[in-house]
């Protein structure tokens, strides 16, 4: 223990100094209420400054919070929250929201597993009333929470952050076409940093931005277009004009306006002297109706090497905060995505009709390389799924062949477009399905689950899975020659299994399986990436308990290799299939094909290996497929239970 003098000496107090004072005073957003605005300023600091710290340490999405620290802090200081609600759209910019809101001593949990997640996440804390990973969800949310507070007279009000991208989807324009058309109290602030408007700065412009959100100006103006109402046609007319004029000069906002919001903006989503005094006036306003509050932010404020990064440091892995260098594993095999982009290069580089449709994804999906070799070739639609698949439909439907690379998590937001515009209509649409399977630190929201048991139930569909690297470039070959009719194929995320990838790719025939290896006992029937765990399985159960194992890959998951099922179900006593899906998948339609031929008497026994009935937590892949049951260890306990 220091000693009392110890304690005085100006350099022990240096180097014991916390060096966020505020930030330490803050469990939950009431122990800052009581702050002054120069003190909220200085708040901002020390969150961004925790925030880079944290995720220094955890890995994640850093550039998206850095730049709504401000907006954070305001919030949360003017708003009575959690009575208040704040949705976050995506979420991906809520690691300072978790810090203040009870969360600080947890923060270097982010994305593992047992510990917080990387997304808003309502078991996980009151002050996220709203779960979120997927974009453009929070206005309609927020809607759903305004009405019904309105309908229980509860006076609480709704904040809903949405960023430029999330706010280019249709769902959020219905969102505000409905609260437009309701009238309820719904606060939205478009969290912009990347359209081409100039931030507003200096004294003049904090005045008008003030003015615009105060009562007075509220009163006048609702005033103003009540007796405009009451005015002649011609002069109603011009009044309408001037107002609008105004209105304009004041900051804009024609188009939100128009769908029944008040417009606030643009403002500095960085200059608390802005928000705060915005933010009082808008809680201090009592009357109904929603308010669009347009604030311009910088994606990874206050962090040079993220200024500076092309991509803003989005999404990181570990990293030195001083350098900004990223401790990334690296691995000589490559990565499922980058396999794909490359065959679909070589494909195009000789098929001229060959067209690539991402939906704001263009770096995950592989497709920002293809667009650098066939710029005119790529299209990146931005967030909206439903039109990515029906603008695919209109590509096929010209004689182009596209690729539509969506990830499994995201391709369920088209699922009506892949229904009713492509596949009723049996165009051939080419669906490269990335993110397949469990893919650890964004956890369920971002799982690739459902995609075989979605879209094998679709009339006209075909279904590849990628057991490995080499089979990928294949389903590619098979998909670029594939014109029947639409067809998927589906890989996982990561690295590949070391397989050879082949100088000439092979085209598939479809439905047909292949064979791995040949037993006696025993047959593992494996579609996709399980595929090396059944091998591992299949080498121990042969070495340590004499158990001849068969195993083959399915590779199609519809339609299925009949003839392969016959084959195994004939030569063996037990059938296991197994796949990275949900119950509803390939092994229901395997079951369901041995039902219908009778097959089912007895004589062999089936099991359904599969992803589990539930929604998983973030971790890392291979301790979720342990807690799925999908690893070797699970396919010898299943085989030696039924031995």
């Amino acid at each position: 223990m220091p000693t009392d003098a110890a304690k005085n000496d100006p350099s022990y107090q240096d180097e014991n100094r916390s060096g966020t004072p505020l930030l330490d005073q803050v469990s939950t957003p009431a122990d800052m209420r009581h702050f002054s605005d120069e003190e909220l300023i200085k708040l901002s600091n020390e969150l961004r400054q925790a925030t880079i710290n944290a995720v220094s340490k955890t890995g994640g999405h850093l550039g998206a919070g850095l730049g709504v620290v401000e907006l954070t802090v305001a919030i949360h200081a003017i708003f009575d929250t959690p009575h208040d609600r704040l949705i976050w759209d995506v979420g991906h910019q809520c690691y300072p929201h978790k810090i203040l809101t009870g969360r600080k001593d947890r923060i270097e949990t982010l994305r593992k597993g047992g510990g917080l997640s990387g997304f808003t996440k309502r078991t996980e804390s009151e002050y996220d009333p709203f779960g979120a990973a997927h974009s453009s969800t929070s206005i309609s949310a927020g809607l759903g929470m305004a009405t019904a507070a309105d309908l229980q007279d509860d006076d609480k009000n709704v904040i809903c952050v949405i960023g430029d991208g999330a706010i280019s989807a249709g769902m959020a324009y219905e969102a505000m076409n409905n609260a437009g058309a309701l009238n309820k109290r719904l606060i939205v602030i478009l969290n912009d940093n990347e359209m081409s408007i100039a931030p507003p700065v200096g004294a003049m412009s904090r005045y008008l931005t003030n003015l615009v959100s105060s009562q007075p100006y509220l009163n006048a103006r609702d005033f103003a277009k009540r007796a405009s109402d009451i005015l002649p046609p011609p002069l109603r007319k011009a009044a309408k004009r001037a107002e609008e004029t105004a209105r304009i000069a004041f900051g804009g906002g024609t188009l939100f306006e128009e769908m029944g919001f008040y417009y606030i903006g643009p403002v500095d989503g960085h200059d608390l002297n802005q928000l705060l005094p915005i933010l009082r006036n808008i809680r201090d306003n009592t009357s109904n109706g929603p308010v669009f509050i347009h604030a311009i932010t910088e994606k990874g404020k206050g962090y040079v090497h993220a200024e500076n990064a092309d991509d803003k440091m989005h999404g990181v892995a570990k990293f030195d905060v001083v350098t900004g260098d990223q401790f990334k594993s690296k691995s000589s095999l490559p990565s499922y995505t980058n396999v794909f982009a490359d065959s679909l290069i070589k494909h195009a580089q000789t098929d001229d009709k060959i067209v690539a449709v991402t939906a704001a994804m263009p770096d995950g999906t592989g497709l920002t390389r293809f667009g650098y070799e066939f710029p005119d070739r790529m299209f990146d639609v931005g967030i909206a799924e439903q039109h990515a698949v029906t603008f695919a439909a209109g590509l096929a439907a010209e004689g182009m062949k596209p690729f539509a690379a969506i990830y499994s998590t995201f391709l369920q937001r088209g699922y009506d477009q892949v229904v009713h515009d492509v596949c009723i209509q049996n165009l051939p649409v080419r669906f490269a399905i990335d993110r397949a399977g469990l893919i650890g630190a964004d956890g369920s929201t971002h799982a690739g689950a459902f995609d075989i048991a979605y879209l094998s139930c679709l009339p006209n569909m075909t279904i590849m899975a990628a057991a490995d690297e080499a089979e990928l470039v294949h389903m590619v070959h098979t998909a670029a020659a594939y014109d029947d009719g639409p067809i998927a194929f589906r890989y996982p995320r990561g690295t590949g299994t070391g397989a050879p990838l082949p100088d000439q790719p092979q085209k598939l025939e479809i439905g047909k399986g292949r064979m791995i290896r040949k037993g006696k006992d025993i047959a593992i029937l494996s579609l996709g990436g399980r595929l090396q765990e059944c091998e591992k399985a299949a080498d121990i159960l042969q070495e340590k308990h004499g158990i001849a194992i068969t195993v083959a890959d399915a590779r199609f998951a519809k339609p299925i290799d009949t003839a392969l099922i016959n084959d195994l179900v004939k030569d063996h006593r037990h059938l296991i299939t197994i796949e990275e899906g949900s119950r509803g998948g390939f092994g229901s339609m395997v079951l369901e094909y041995l039902a219908t031929q009778d097959m089912l008497d007895g004589r062999i026994q089936v099991n359904c290996m599969h992803l589990p009935d539930r929604f998983q937590d973030q971790d890392t892949p291979d301790n979720q497929y342990k807690e799925a049951g999908l690893h070797a260890d699970a396919i010898i306990a299943k085989i030696l239970k039924n031995a």
